[in-house]
Formats: C-alpha cells, sequence, structure tokens
C-alpha cells in the first residue's frame, strides 16, 4: 500500500505517520514524481490538483482522501468510472468557521469597525450605533456541520436560527429548517443570512437578484460556502442600492479577489480572503481523520468516515 502526499505536513507529523503504519509506504512530496503518482494507492490532496491527466497517470488508485471540505474542482465524473473511494474532512472546519462568522457578527453588531477606525484618527465619539445581538434571527443557508455549530453559538447569545436546505429535514441547533423552495418566502424575517453551502448543480446560482430584494434593508449577507452561491455582479448591484445593509465575503467567483473587484472599496462590504476555515490545528484535525480511515482500509473495511457522493457532490 503506497500513500502519497501532495501537500506539506510538519517533519513530525510524518514520522507519527510511518511509525503508526510501518507497512505502508509514504511519499511526501507537493510536487510528486510520475512514479510515485503512477503507484500510489492513496493520494492525500487537498484535491486542486486531481484533474483529468493525473488519474490517467495514477493506474494503482483506489481512495483520494481530501484534506478540505470542498471536491467540486476535480474531475468527479471520471473518479466515478474508475470506482475511486473519495472522502473528505467534512466537520474540522466547523470551530475556526463558526468563530469567524460569530466573530464578524458581534464586530458589526458592537460598531468594532467604527472603534477601530476613529481609534486610528484619534476622536473621541461615543455614538457609534451599536446594537444587541439578543433577539434577532439569523437564516443558515447548509445547516450541516459547520452550519449548526454557527447556530449552537448565535443561539447561546438569544439568535433564532432558522436552517435551509435542499430537504427541509431537522437540523442540530435550529429552530426551525425549510426548504430551498420556501427561501425567498422567508429571507424578510433574517437580520443574517448567512451561507456555508458547498457548490453543487443545486446550490450553484440559488440566490439572485430577487432574493436580495427581500431582505431586510439592514440585513447582514454573510457567505462562508462558495462563490458561485450568486452572480458577483448582482450581489454588488444589491449592496450599491443599499437593498442589504452589509456584505461579508469569505469566498469569491474569482480568487484571489482580483485588485479592481468593486467588492474592496463598498464602505458595506468586509472582504475576507478565504480565511474562515484557517487554524494552527487544521492539519493535525484531518490527520486524524485520515488515520482513523486508514486504520479501517487497512482491515478492508471501506465504511470510511465522510465519503462523498460522486453523484451529488458532497
Amino acid at each position: 500500500m503506497v500513500v502519497l502526499f501532495t501537500f506539506d505536513i510538519k517533519k513530525h507529523q510524518e514520522e507519527g505517520l510511518i511509525e503508526k503504519f510501518p507497512e505502508v509506504t509514504f511519499h511526501f512530496n507537493k510536487r510528486p514524481r510520475d512514479t510515485e503518482i503512477q503507484e500510489a494507492t492513496i493520494i492525500v490532496t487537498y484535491g486542486s490538483d486531481i484533474d483529468a491527466a493525473l488519474l490517467e497517470q495514477a493506474k494503482s488508485l483506489e481512495w483520494i482522501m481530501v484534506a478540505s471540505a470542498g471536491v467540486e474542482k476535480m474531475p468527479l465524473a471520471e473518479i466515478a468510472e474508475r470506482n475511486i473511494t473519495v472522502s473528505n474532512v467534512r466537520g474540522i472546519h466547523k470551530t475556526p468557521m463558526a468563530e469567524s462568522v460569530l466573530a464578524h457578527v458581534l464586530a458589526l453588531r458592537r460598531s468594532l469597525p467604527l472603534i477601530y477606525e476613529r481609534q486610528q484618527e484619534k476622536e473621541w465619539v461615543r455614538r457609534v450605533g451599536s446594537t444587541e445581538l439578543k433577539g434577532s434571527t439569523a437564516m443558515i443557508l447548509g445547516p450541516g456541520a459547520i452550519g449548526s455549530e454557527i447556530g449552537r453559538l448565535l443561539q447561546t447569545f438569544g439568535v433564532t436560527t432558522i436552517g435551509c436546505n435542499r430537504s427541509g429535514k431537522e437540523s442540530e441547533s435550529m429552530n426551525e429548517t425549510i426548504k430551498f423552495e420556501a427561501l425567498i418566502g422567508r429571507l424578510g424575517e433574517a437580520d443574517f443570512v448567512i451561507s456555508v453551502l458547498p457548490s453543487t448543480e443545486e446550490t450553484r446560482g440559488l440566490i439572485t437578484e430577487n432574493h436580495f430584494m427581500a431582505m431586510k434593508e439592514n440585513a447582514v449577507f454573510m457567505n462562508f460556502g462558495r462563490g458561485d452561491l450568486y452572480e458577483e455582479a448582482v450581489l454588488i448591484a444589491a449592496l450599491k442600492k443599499e437593498e442589504i445593509g452589509h456584505a461579508v465575503l469569505d469566498v469569491f467567483e474569482t480568487e484571489p479577489l482580483p485588485a479592481d473587484n468593486e467588492l474592496w472599496a463598498l464602505p458595506n462590504c468586509t472582504v475576507s480572503p478565504h480565511v474562515s476555515s484557517l487554524s494552527g490545528k487544521y492539519i493535525e484535525r484531518a490527520l486524524g481523520i485520515f488515520e482513523e480511515n486508514l486504520e479501517k482500509w487497512q482491515q478492508g473495511d471501506r465504511s470510511l468516515a465522510n465519503l462523498i457522493d460522486l453523484n451529488q457532490g458532497y
């Protein structure tokens, strides 16, 4: 069994894997040689380097372990045709992402950006327009592991949480869960509209001009999922026309966000450069999931944690 890592991990982490799995051959090489790709039965990757050309080389490949949540950039049809197993690290992002969302929510409610700005100007002005989070309502698009953790944190501050997903199935830490079809009719209730949706056929372009028009004029729209949830030009227009109060964006149609993109300069937009999931514990948590799954794989057990449905894309 040969495992190829296509991203860097720390030396002690490499040594720990070698010690724990002495019968496995490991290659740690973010620029793998052709021979390493050809003999790899398992590839551990962030996903963006898995393309049709690599698959053509990887004749022995049986399992792709994606050390991120999204797999939409991978050639899923070709992978499915080869019957290659794909799993990810769904769930490890929930703590840093939920904390990031909460930080932005509290910062806006308690006027922290304005307070920081006035400090730079040495202005002592006590009128800052702060308000409370308690008693507000959040619409959470994608109340899975991350969305439910966001809901849990918000509920501790007295926020009513409404989850929104494909099925309308009840979700953890949601006071109520609705289907996508019902979303536009309920957006007017939400002070915060928070998306952590993956990129799938059902979610691409889900939010339209009509959805932004249905939101409160002072609503905060937050996208921490994927940048293809809406057309960026539509969101920019909504912000310029002040159809919504503010946007906090961690993901974009094009990344890095081009310097000439209008979102950078809009006063009612916060640009976060896809950093909400970053944490010093990220690799540690990802390796924990990989090690558990590798133990199963060695025993012939293919019921891995976080298996991806290649037809659904998540």
